[in-house]
């Protein structure tokens, strides 16, 4: 039966969209469209198809062509339609001749696709890539990005208009390949269950947890494959620093018991030893004089390390109150100023104008913030700016400060570890001072965060704040 519309161009159009009902395709006689209605643009989820031809549309069902490669009519003829999103769509297509005074059309009308539209599990899984609050990454069997959620769009730094339709290599290619999180091997057939990784994007470190397997049509032949991972960075963290807060609790009780027991003898050698030390003074005995100072020096050092055990425990004679952070940091800088002179290093500080009150501690908040920026002083060896930075954060309503060096940076390797009791750099250090700082601010109900990429280290301190 030979379908035949005579219309002029500008009655097609008309047709098309305004008097059509059901999804349709303008093309030439050669199978490449021209225009599409609404209706088939909702359709297939594509909102151009003005590069593509009739063969990329109905890439299953090719049409009937001539000897001179003119698309034959065709009656009402069961098809298969895939859309944008990977949804395979079951109707009828009609094509009709559509003829004006200079050229010659085609009309390819959709019939019945409404009926065999997204099926309860489609439409399912087209709510969950765009709901749900997890990365997922679609991916077809040519290693094709077809879809990615929202989350894993913000963790992974991807801009979703420019990555879909792009090999996955493309959309990741500033990542080494063995550092990518998804991998070609996926559409091997290799399954990941629970596999814990690390992402950076920016100076943001995250921890994930991730999933992948293959995705098979009903005749067990690869169609593609997912991606699925939930951000646990918040939960490692936790982790951990329960696991410090434990040791620190373990290490706090054994000197709180046994402080007592190593200050009594340290106080009689000490007192013996400078009653010798005033001798060989008076005798001349510059030799032995020397090894005494020395002696007297290092059981100074024995008592400072006993007092870092004792802060480890929980304070006894902690008052909180309503603290103003900025007039803390304000106390604070003097203190480190002189340091900051002897180190040629220069202190700038940024502060934000009535900043909300936070309930603290305030010679323990004190202690941390000397701590922190006296780190950052020694870690420049060579001299620099270390910035103090104040930061309010109405969403999460805490506040922020920053306390940037610009030092040398941390190595990765080494980044997860310097909270860790006894775990040092200095060649003199006890490594107890941040797992002290971390501690107080635990306990304040805040958090202590470093950042650290290649150039420079970002201390920042977190705490929530008092509404007003």
């Amino acid at each position: 039966m030979l379908h035949k519309l005579h219309l002029s161009e500008d009655d097609l159009h008309i047709y098309l969209h305004k008097l059509l009902t059901h999804p349709a395709v303008w093309t030439d006689a050669c199978g490449t469209i021209l225009d599409s209605n609404a209706r088939l643009t909702s359709l297939t989820e594509m909102h151009d198809l003005t590069e593509c031809t009739l063969d990329d549309l109905f890439p299953e069902h090719p049409l009937t062509v001539d000897a001179s490669g003119c698309i034959g009519p065709e009656s009402a003829r069961p098809i298969e339609l895939r859309t944008g999103s990977g949804a395979l769509l079951k109707g009828y297509r009609t094509v009709y001749f559509a003829e004006t005074d200079e050229r010659e059309y085609r009309l390819v009308v959709l019939h019945d696709f409404a009926a065999a539209g997204p099926s309860l599990l489609q439409q399912f899984a087209g709510m969950f890539i765009k709901d749900v609050n997890m990365g997922v990454l679609l991916i077809d069997e040519h290693f094709t990005l077809v879809d990615i959620s929202e989350m894993a769009c913000r963790i992974l730094g991807v801009d979703k208009a420019r990555a879909l339709y792009r090999p996955v290599d493309e959309v990741f290619e500033v990542v080494p390949e063995e550092h990518r999180l998804v991998q070609r091997t996926l559409l091997d057939g290799v399954v990941v269950r629970n596999h814990a990784v690390s992402w950076t994007n920016n100076a943001e470190r995250y921890e994930l947890l991730l999933d992948s397997n293959l995705l098979r049509d009903e005749s067990g032949h690869i169609v593609g494959a997912y991606v699925m991972f939930k951000d646990v960075t918040n939960l490692r963290s936790l982790e951990q620093q329960v696991q410090r807060s434990d040791r620190l609790a373990m290490i706090g009780q054994i000197a709180a018991g046994t402080a007592h027991e190593i200050r009594n003898p340290l106080t009689s050698i000490k007192g013996f030893l400078q009653v010798l030390q005033r001798t060989f003074e008076s005798s001349g005995m510059e030799k032995e004089f020397g090894f005494t100072e020395l002696m007297l020096s290092e059981i100074d050092r024995i008592n400072e390390l006993v007092n870092e055990f004792l802060l480890l425990s929980k304070p006894r004679d902690v008052s909180y109150d309503r603290i103003d952070m900025s007039a803390v940091i304000r106390e604070v800088l003097p203190i480190i100023n002189n340091q900051a002179v002897l180190h040629n290093v220069t202190i700038r500080y940024q502060s934000v104008y009535q900043m909300p009150e936070v309930i603290a501690d305030q010679s323990l908040l004190k202690q941390v913030f000397i701590n922190l920026c006296k780190n950052g002083i020694e870690a420049m060896v060579t001299g620099g700016t270390l910035t103090v930075t104040e930061r309010v954060d109405p969403a999460e309503q805490k506040v922020h400060v920053d306390i940037h060096d610009a030092g040398p940076g941390i190595p990765a390797f080494l980044i997860d570890k310097i909270f860790d009791p006894f775990f040092t750099t200095k060649e003199n250090g006890t490594g107890l001072g941040l797992s002290v700082c971390q501690r107080i601010i635990h306990d304040i109900g805040g958090h202590i965060r470093v950042s650290s990429k290649g150039f420079g280290t970002t201390f920042t301190v977190s705490m929530p704040y008092v509404r007003s």
